[in-house]
């Protein structure tokens, strides 16, 4: 089955409704069907085997997701803040394609293919085109997104149209949205949720309003002026909202639904959020770009009972991602490949339709019986709720000690002095490596007492879990979806300890 199903089948249910507004586009569903049918036979009379992007998304996503499935070739919106060289890099491993750019970001793609076009052209061109015939294998990709490669080299993710499909079918009721539901979108166009947030409202029925670039003040006067029930945030853009808000002591009425996600968000955060805005569903959703998004979830009533529980299993869970989606299987493994009981820490597996864990040049890496090696470190309690305890590649082996960043972070990040932090391990001649936490005060320009830091992590958690070094930032580095960028911490502190 071709994505562009979900197209069909929202078209027909309400053609006159508007499905998007990006800027001063309005676009009903019929109108998008309309040029997704032109843009496809405009796509597959290129020539191209492949179709990228390279601009900020709005109704162009959605646009360019459903004419490259009806011209039969894979569609990969590439990350625009990327250097020209960088972006050159990730097209040449493209079959063939097709480069669709926004004007500001012509310069950087010159040169990176043969084919290219504006968005402006490819607008043109979806309007006088006649409609593409193609029909094309729902075991082929039809997304292909790269990963963010903050620990490794970027690897091409293939998302098949059965992946995408299986997981919007699972997960979202046809034509389930009320009449007044409006979705607010800001997530980057090269991010998985970016792709999922446009199959899913559409599917739903849900208007879609974007904001192409984030801005909490613009983000919360959309809110209100578009009458949004439901929105998506990452934790950086979560922070900033929740400063935003409390600075313009606004309480966002229409707001309904606001689900976070992409990368860890700290607890304290999350507790500040949800006193500020009681009425509002709050609701965690992890995935993975290789699962098609969304594979567990911890919802509005999770929320709340979490926040008001005297049970401390219960209030851990407002730690915890939930449980996981329909359709959806998830598994603890130790290091030897077997199992674990609820309670016992491993690599997380998981398993599902909506699963691909296949990479372009690599090929599948789900193992025998189709299970996908996510690489994050997790548990499961005794209700089913899971925890990723951060990525296996960030353990930190102290002394021949294994330690998880994460239960340093979670614990010192509830100190009244610690906004942020992350905890990474540092080369060391004595140990074979150091632990480093990196905080970002709660009060900016202040700097608090390392030592009392420490004290407090070691009246917590073992004496091995104290940081032997604390550092100051202003922020830490982090890609625009939230997921701190650990390689560059442990490269610029290896620097210092160095010239030390």
């Amino acid at each position: 089955m071709s994505i562009s199903l979900l197209l069909d089948m929202a078209a027909s249910n309400e053609p006159d409704r508007v499905a998007i507004v990006s800027g001063e586009s309005r676009w009903t569903g019929a109108e998008l069907d309309a040029l997704a049918h032109g843009g496809g036979g405009a796509l597959a009379g290129s020539g191209a085997r492949s179709v990228a992007y390279v601009g900020t998304g709005g109704a162009l996503l959605p646009l360019l997701i459903f004419a490259s499935a009806r011209a039969g070739v894979p569609f990969t919106p590439l990350n625009y803040r990327l250097s020209g060289d960088k972006l050159a890099e990730l097209i040449g491993r493209l079959d063939a394609p097709l480069v669709i750019h926004d004007d500001a970001y012509g310069t950087a793609v010159a040169g990176t293919a043969d084919r290219l076009w504006t968005s402006a052209d490819f607008l043109d061109r979806a309007r006088t085109s006649d409609p593409a015939g193609a029909d094309p294998d729902p075991d082929g990709p039809a997304v292909v997104l790269f990963t963010s490669g903050t620990t490794s080299q970027p690897k091409a993710v293939e998302l098949s149209h059965n992946n995408l499909v299986s997981y919007i079918t699972g997960t979202v009721e046809f034509a389930s949205a009320a009449d007044d539901d409006v979705s607010l979108i800001c997530v980057p166009p090269y991010h998985v949720a970016g792709v999922s947030a446009a199959l899913s409202n559409l599917y739903a029925g849900r208007k879609m309003v974007y904001l192409r670039n984030f801005d909490p003040q613009e983000w919360i006067r959309l809110i209100d002026t578009e009458r949004v029930t439901t929105a998506t945030v990452v934790p950086t853009m979560l922070d900033r909202i929740v400063t935003g808000l409390k600075a313009a002591d606004s309480r966002l009425p229409t707001l309904r639904t606001l689900a976070y996600g992409g990368s860890k968000v700290a607890l304290p955060l999350v507790r500040t959020a949800l006193e500020l805005l009681p009425e509002v569903g709050f609701v965690n959703a992890y995935g993975l770009t290789e699962t098609s998004s969304t594979i567990a979830v911890l919802g509005p009533d999770d929320h709340r009972t979490a926040l008001a529980s005297d049970d401390d299993a219960v209030v851990r869970r407002l730690g915890s991602v939930g449980q996981p989606v329909p359709g959806i299987e998830v598994q603890i493994r130790d290091e030897g490949g077997a199992a674990v009981p609820a309670g016992v820490a491993g690599e997380l597996f998981v398993r599902g339709p909506q699963v691909s864990g296949r990479y372009t040049g690599i090929g599948s890496v789900l193992d025998a019986e189709g299970w996908f090696p996510t690489k994050d470190l997790a548990v499961l309690d005794d209700e089913g709720y899971l925890f990723i305890h951060g990525r296996s590649d960030d353990t930190i082996i102290r002394g021949g000690e294994n330690i998880a960043p994460a239960e340093i972070e979670d614990y010192l990040v509830e100190h009244a002095a610690v906004h942020d932090v992350a905890v990474v391990g540092v080369e060391d001649p004595g140990w074979g490596q150091i632990i480093v936490a990196v905080v970002v005060p709660a009060e900016p320009g202040q700097t608090p007492d390392p030592e009392e830091l420490r004290a407090y992590v070691r009246s917590g958690l073992r004496g091995s879990r104290t940081p032997d070094r604390i550092v100051f930032r202003a922020e830490l580095p982090a890609t625009p979806t939230g997921k701190i960028l650990r390689r560059e911490l442990v490269a610029e502190l290896t620097r210092e300890t160095a010239g030390a």
